[in-house]
């Protein structure tokens, strides 16, 4: 019985959940802005292009090692999406722009975001062909590059958002070397141990695609955020109301959920 009732409530939860992120995403269409916490490593992108302004030396940035498919092609995406922001940033400074590629077919994307980045800045006679570099399609090969970039223009700042790897703590560890302000975000969970201990500013998990759908402006990320932390809060309602019931002997809802 327990396990029949738990099927049905998971489906109606899901079917909540769902009807939820939709009228979220409808009201963002009609111009609903949902207020969204301010993440430190997004606020620290200015500060970080002053600084490099400032000392005359470039900014690298990384949309991460992921391909434009499978499992990591939303936080390729999420990588891009922010690498539009930092290039505006950078144009309105007048500050030199690093961005190496590992993926050849993340190449045309990146050059087309960093191109539309300065022309809307207004400052197109700044843009640079060679702003956005292919290294190596190799995992360590490219990593190998990156050391290399960071070590020759002594990077003022190392912004690493996207899908990383085992690559991750070397190039972090390379930047830290070099006293570069380091901004980085992954949503592989088994790489966000070594960002936080070798970078300033970390955006972890799911704060990358938060910060994606605020530099983007897109209503229907901002909506389908809006909606999913409503079924958060919901979630969390429903777990502390069993342990709560549990604690005084009534299991219904703890076997309703866990079936």
């Amino acid at each position: 019985m327990f396990i029949a009732s738990g099927r049905v409530f998971t489906f109606f939860m899901l079917i909540l959940l769902a009807i939820i992120i939709a009228y979220y995403i409808k009201r963002s269409r009609e111009g609903y802005v949902p207020t969204i916490r301010p993440i430190a490593g997004l606020d620290a992108i200015e500060e970080a292009v002053g600084r490099a302004t400032e000392m005359g030396r470039p900014v690298h940035y990384t949309p991460g090692i992921g391909a434009l498919n499978g499992a990591t092609a939303a936080m390729t995406f999420a990588g891009l999406e922010i690498l539009s922001v930092v290039a505006r940033t950078i144009a309105r400074y007048g500050a030199n722009l690093i961005v190496t590629i590992r993926q050849p077919t993340v190449l045309p994307l990146a050059e087309e975001v960093v191109k539309q980045a300065y022309m809307a800045e207004g400052a197109i006679e700044l843009y640079n062909p060679d702003t956005v570099r292919y290294l190596s399609q190799e995992q360590f090969a490219y990593a190998a590059g990156v050391l290399g970039l960071l070590h020759r223009e002594k990077a003022a700042a190392n912004i690493l958002l996207g899908a990383f790897w085992a690559e991750s703590l070397v190039v972090a560890e390379t930047g830290n070397s070099i006293g570069a302000i380091q901004i980085a975000g992954t949503a592989r969970l088994t790489q966000i141990p070594f960002f936080a201990a070798a970078c300033d500013y970390v955006l972890i998990g799911e704060e990358l695609y938060a910060a994606s759908a605020i530099c983007s402006k897109n209503p229907i990320k901002l909506g389908s955020i809006a909606g999913q932390d409503i079924g958060k809060i919901i979630a969390v309602g429903l777990l502390v109301c069993g342990a709560l019931l549990e604690t005084v002997g009534i299991s219904w809802l703890t076997q309703l959920l866990v079936k």
